[in-house]
């Protein structure tokens, strides 16, 4: 009987033993958490005054509907953008900023963020998307589903793109931009209407913003000028 007494005790023991770590480690999550998005703030608020731009650290829950188009803003639930730069790169718009949503429910719950940067265009862009090839998609291309091939081998193995019209994008990626393209960090660029984007799948460090905005108007500087009188004057 005492013995059966003395089992008990000692698995209700170990009982708020294992909740009390639980708690613990659900506390240390907190706190870690508090501290990195602290410190990210500081770090973009001096990239901001680096660049003279405007740093709002507030959430904004309506980036799916500001960007209709742009498919990676309608993933999930719990959507928001925070920490947003808003400003001037040389001339264009500047908005980047980090986006977070989260997929399942309950114990399945998973929480998802990236980082993504905008440059304004004043001449009207059509659909185009690129990303870094993976190794997916040379399972897809063996069954048919291929994406746009180029002159250069080496770019066509390291990129996926599409675009409704193949067209469009032969004149966004001539040689040049190609060129360009295969001697930068490499992000997922996608063009709306009045913008392109760049992203990664996960936050940017602070000069990430920079190199994306970078590489982007690499892009939109290289468009050529038949290609601007075609969409209607200058970037």
């Amino acid at each position: 009987m005492n013995e059966g007494i003395d089992l008990l005790a000692r698995t209700n023991e170990l009982g708020v033993f294992a909740f009390v770590l639980m708690a613990g480690l659900v506390v240390v999550v907190v706190v870690v958490g508090i501290v990195y998005g602290a410190k990210r703030r500081k770090e973009l608020e001096a990239f901001a005054r680096e660049h003279g731009m405007e740093f709002d650290s507030s959430k904004n829950r309506h980036v799916d509907l500001e960007f209709p188009t742009m498919k990676c803003f309608h993933q999930g639930h719990s959507r928001y953008g925070c920490n947003f730069l808003k400003g001037t790169w040389h001339g264009r718009g500047f908005l980047g900023f980090d986006y977070h949503y989260t997929t399942g429910s309950g114990k399945n719950q998973s929480h998802h963020s990236f980082s993504c940067v905008f440059l304004t265009s004043i001449v009207p862009l059509k659909e185009l998307f690129i990303r870094p090839e993976g190794f997916f998609d040379k399972i897809t291309e063996f069954f048919g589903y291929d994406d746009i091939d180029f002159e250069s081998a080496e770019f066509s193995r390291a990129f996926y793109v599409k675009a409704p019209e193949k067209r469009w994008a032969y004149d966004v990626l001539h040689a040049r931009t190609i060129e360009f393209l295969l001697n930068q960090p490499k992000f997922t660029i996608q063009f709306a209407t009045g913008c392109a984007m760049a992203r990664k799948g996960s936050k940017f460090k602070a000069d990430q913003f920079a190199q994306a905005a970078e590489v982007l108007r690499g892009i939109l500087d290289g468009l050529p000028e038949y290609v601007l009188k075609q969409q209607g004057g200058t970037i």
